[in-house]
C-alpha cells in the first residue's frame, strides 16, 4: 500500500510531466515559439452577429461586407461560422461579401466570422476619388444656425484642414459655439452626423472611416468612426472627439466607402458586435494557423478553438495558477503571513488593471478609511451580517468619491479603481478590524503588510512577458504547475521566516 506522500508525489510527477511532454510537442512538432522573441503584435478580431426570427419565420439572408486591408494592415487568416446556414462569398464592385442563407429561422442566432490581422508597416490610406457631396436637408432654423457657424469658421481658418479641426472642437464643446448646441440638440439623423452635414454644407468633400479600435480583452465592441477631409491635393484623417489627426496606430479600417456594412433581410433586432485579443506571435506562426489546425486534432482543442471573447478572459484566468503558485511559496517556504490565501491574488488582478503603483495608492486609502469606519461601527454592536454589508456600502462609497475626486483633479489613472473586489476588501477591512481587537495594531500591520508584498510578487510574475506568452500558448503547463503545487503541500520542514527566527540557536557557543 503506497503511502499518501508517495501517491502525492506520484501524482505530481505525472502532473509535471505530462504539461512539459505537451508543452514539447507543440514547439518541436507544430512550430509553437517557446519564447516570445522576436514577434509581432497579431489581433484576433471576431464580428459576432445576433438576430432573432420574424414572426413568419420565413427565408433568412445574412450579408457582411468583410474588412480589404488598409492603411498598412494586413489579413492573416479567416474563420466563418455557419450555425446551419448556408455560406458563401461573393464580390460585389471590387468588395468582398460573406453571406447566410437558411429556408427558416426558429430561434435567435448568432453567426461568427473571425480574422487574424496585424501591421507591420503603418502607412497613410491609398488615394481614391473624390465622392460627390450630397449635402443634407436642413430645417430653416437648422440651416440658418449652420451656415452662421461655417461663417464664423471660415473667417478663423486657413482651409480644409484647420477649419474641420475648429469644427470639430466646437461639435465637442471645447469651444463655446451656441450655433454647434443648437444643432446638435435638434440633429436627429443619426446615419449623418452633424459633422459630416456640416463639412458636405461648406462644400468640403468628406466620409466616414469606420473601423475597429483595438484594446485587448475588450467585448462587445461596436464600430467607431473617422472622418475623412479632402483638401485639394490629399485625404487628411481626423478624430471625430478629439480633433486628432492621422490614422491611429490602434485602429483598424473596416469600410472607407458609404453603404452598409450588414445586411439583414428576414430577422429583427440585428447587432454587429466585436470581441478582441492581442496575443505577440511570430507573423508565420499566426499565417499558417489553419493549415495546422486541420493537420494537428489538438489545436481543435486548444484556446484558440474558443471564440475571442472567451480567448480573452482566459488569457487573464490563465495567469491566476501563475499568482497561486507564488501565493504558496511565500506562505509555505518563506512563512509570511497574509490576511487570507486569495485576497493577494484578487488584489494582483487589479494591480493588472490600475499599474502598480497607482493600485497601491489607492488599496492603501480604501484600507485606511475603511478601517476608520469599521472602528466606529464596532461600537455600535452590529451582528455580523448588518456590519459588513454596511461595510460594503462604504467601500462602494468610498471608491465613488475617490473616483470623482480624481477625475475633478485631472487623475484618470485613479479610476480604475473600480477594478478593485469590493467584496473582497470589505471582508479585509473586516477581517483586519478583528485582528487589531484581538491581537493589536502590529499583527494587522503584518499581515496587511505581508498580503501587499504578495501582490506585489504576483502582480510582478503575472506581467512578465514571459510568463503571458507561456501561459497563453501553452495552458497544458497549468497541470506541472498543480503538480509543483501538490509537491509544496506535502512539505513539512522550517520556513526561512523560522530559520531567521531560531538563527542563534545554530551559532557556536
Amino acid at each position: 500500500m503506497l503511502s499518501t506522500r508517495l501517491r502525492i508525489e506520484l501524482i505530481a510527477g505525472i502532473l509535471i510531466l505530462t504539461g512539459v511532454g505537451l508543452m514539447l510537442y507543440k514547439v518541436f512538432t507544430m512550430g509553437f515559439p517557446l519564447l516570445p522573441g522576436e514577434s509581432r503584435q497579431v489581433w484576433t478580431i471576431e464580428s459576432k452577429i445576433s438576430f432573432r426570427p420574424m414572426p413568419d419565420h420565413g427565408p433568412v439572408e445574412i450579408e457582411l461586407k468583410l474588412p480589404e486591408p488598409m492603411g498598412g494592415w494586413q489579413v492573416l487568416d479567416e474563420h466563418f461560422a455557419s450555425s446551419g446556414f448556408g455560406f458563401s462569398i461573393t464580390e460585389r464592385q471590387g468588395e468582398r461579401w460573406a453571406v447566410w442563407t437558411r429556408q427558416e429561422l426558429l430561434e435567435a442566432t448568432t453567426l461568427y466570422y473571425k480574422s487574424q490581422v496585424f501591421r507591420p508597416n503603418p502607412r497613410e490610406l491609398a488615394e481614391q476619388t473624390i465622392p460627390s457631396i450630397d449635402k443634407v436637408m436642413l430645417e430653416k432654423d437648422q440651416q440658418t444656425a449652420m451656415d452662421r457657424m461655417i461663417a464664423s469658421l471660415r473667417e478663423r481658418s486657413t482651409g480644409p484642414r484647420t477649419f474641420t479641426a475648429l469644427l470639430i472642437q466646437a461639435l465637442n464643446g471645447s469651444v463655446q459655439d451656441p450655433d454647434a448646441e443648437f444643432l446638435l440638440s435638434t440633429w436627429e439623423d443619426e446615419t449623418s452626423p452633424v459633422l459630416l452635414a456640416a463639412l458636405a454644407r461648406a462644400e468640403i468633400p468628406a466620409r466616414a472611416l469606420r473601423g475597429i479600435r483595438l484594446e485587448d480583452g475588450r467585448r462587445r465592441q461596436t464600430l467607431s468612426w473617422l472622418v475623412e477631409v479632402y483638401n485639394g491635393m490629399e485625404w487628411l484623417v481626423f478624430d471625430p472627439e478629439t480633433a486628432q489627426r492621422g490614422l491611429p496606430d490602434n485602429f483598424f479600417v473596416w469600410e472607407r466607402s458609404d453603404g452598409e456594412i450588414l445586411n439583414v433581410i428576414g430577422a429583427q433586432d440585428s447587432r454587429l458586435e466585436f470581441a478582441l485579443v492581442s496575443n505577440s506571435l511570430p507573423a508565420k506562426t499566426v499565417a499558417v494557423m489553419d493549415e495546422r489546425v486541420r493537420k494537428y486534432a489538438l489545436l481543435d482543442f486548444s484556446i484558440y478553438s474558443l471564440p475571442v471573447e472567451q480567448q480573452g478572459v482566459f488569457k487573464g484566468l490563465l495567469l491566476i495558477p501563475v499568482a497561486a503558485l507564488v501565493v504558496v511559496i511565500v506562505r509555505l517556504l518563506v512563512g509570511l503571513k497574509t490576511s487570507g490565501t486569495f485576497m493577494p491574488i484578487l488584489i494582483a488582478l487589479a494591480f493588472m488593471q490600475t499599474t502598480l503603483w497607482v493600485g497601491l495608492a489607492m488599496f492603501i486609502v480604501l484600507v485606511s478609511f475603511g478601517l476608520w469606519i469599521r472602528s466606529w461601527l464596532s461600537h455600535m454592536n452590529l451582528l455580523l451580517v448588518s456590519r459588513i454589508s454596511a461595510v460594503v456600502i462604504v467601500v462602494i462609497f468610498l471608491m465613488a468619491a475617490l473616483a470623482i475626486a480624481s477625475y475633478k483633479l485631472g487623475f484618470d489613472k485613479v479610476l480604475t479603481v473600480t477594478f478593485f473586489p469590493t467584496i473582497i476588501l470589505s471582508w479585509t477591512i473586516e477581517r483586519m478590524s478583528v485582528l487589531w481587537e484581538e491581537e493589536g495594531p502590529h499583527e494587522v500591520l503584518v499581515q496587511g503588510g505581508g498580503s501587499l508584498l504578495v501582490a506585489v510578487l504576483a502582480y510582478l510574475a503575472m506581467s512578465n512577458t514571459l510568463v503571458a506568452h507561456l501561459t497563453f500558448n501553452f495552458p497544458e503547463l497549468m497541470l506541472s504547475l498543480l503538480g509543483v503545487i501538490l509537491l509544496l503541500g506535502k512539505y513539512t520542514g522550517y520556513r526561512l521566516s523560522e530559520l531567521y527566527r531560531f538563527r542563534a540557536l545554530g551559532e557556536p557557543k
